[in-house]
């Protein structure tokens, strides 16, 4: 299958993408990977959907082959918005469906409610509308953990010693659960972990999935999701740290939207079931395609 890859100019420096696919004929998949700072590789089985168009992946600026500034002053929503502009205007995306896995549709969101932008459609895979809503949602699930782990979890946080191995297992336990639930997990998933952007992650997000003590603590556009007017596929797992009473509250809010709820999945649902979470997918670009603009 063609593929091609290279490097785009954003404020702050150069991010490198790689496109996947030769339908030209099709509507792009352009795809915002997670964290911030977990780099596109655990978003590599969405290259399945390259047989019937190109679908477009970049590392955000700080993770993965991208550059990585120290400057933490680039860390901020309005820069990775800007981030994601210039990439679309570098690759003439002109027609383009935006998927966000996480945080990446938290970015999708973000650029939809500033900009206005002409989009065939948006898809928000597993990404809350609001952080807060987000902590709630995982500190539900923190509760059905085991009690040692949960007194692990608190400890070693509370000593900011989350570094340690024993914090690392003890937050695995949830991931298990709550992230990916497949025995194996995926190489790019693996990958993504090794690559990530900790930086990022840590000065946004904060030291796990679950304590969310970074910038983005307070984030929420649940206000303002009316005004979102494009064409919207919400998906989620039914074991999501993203729970799906918050999706059906975006769903909500969002007219006209659809909310795909995938039993037996967490918050990769693409990667633990790709036949389901594609039939989906191909499902909803065709009905969003023959709809006249």
């Amino acid at each position: 299958m063609k593929s091609e890859e290279g490097y785009i100019d954003v404020p702050g420096g150069k991010v490198w993408y790689r496109a996947v696919g030769d339908n030209a004929d099709a509507t792009p998949l352009l795809c915002l990977h997670g964290g911030p700072g977990f780099t596109h590789y655990y978003l590599e089985a969405l290259e399945a959907l390259a047989d019937r168009r190109r679908v477009i992946f970049y590392d955000q600026l700080g993770c993965g082959r991208s550059d990585r500034p120290g400057d933490v002053t680039l860390w901020n929503v309005d820069r990775f918005v800007a981030e994601l502009a210039q990439v679309r205007s570098a690759l003439d995306l002109d027609r383009l469906h935006l998927f966000g896995s996480s945080w990446g549709g938290m970015l999708a969101m973000e650029y939809v409610l500033r900009h206005k932008p002409k989009l065939e459609s948006l898809i928000l895979c597993s990404s809350p509308a609001s952080i807060p809503r987000w902590i709630e949602g995982c500190n539900e699930l923190l509760a059905e953990l085991p009690e040692q782990t949960q007194e692990t979890i608190r400890d070693h946080e509370d000593r900011g010693l989350t570094e340690c191995p024993e914090y690392t297992a003890a937050v695995l336990e949830f991931y298990k659960r709550h992230l990916c639930r497949l025995e194996q997990w995926p190489e790019g998933v693996e990958r993504s972990f090794r690559d990530a952007g900790y930086q990022v992650y840590g000065y946004m997000n904060g030291p796990s999935e679950f304590t969310v003590v970074g910038t983005l603590k307070d984030w929420s556009v649940i206000d303002r999701l009316h005004d979102i007017e494009v064409p919207t596929l919400i998906t989620s797992g039914e074991h999501d740290e993203a729970r799906p009473d918050h999706m059906r509250e975006i769903h909500e809010r969002i007219a006209g939207s659809q909310l795909e709820i995938l039993p037996g999945c967490s918050h990769l649902a693409f990667a633990e079931d790709p036949e389901a979470y594609f039939a989906i997918a191909n499902a909803w670009f065709d009905r969003v395609e023959a709809t006249p603009a």
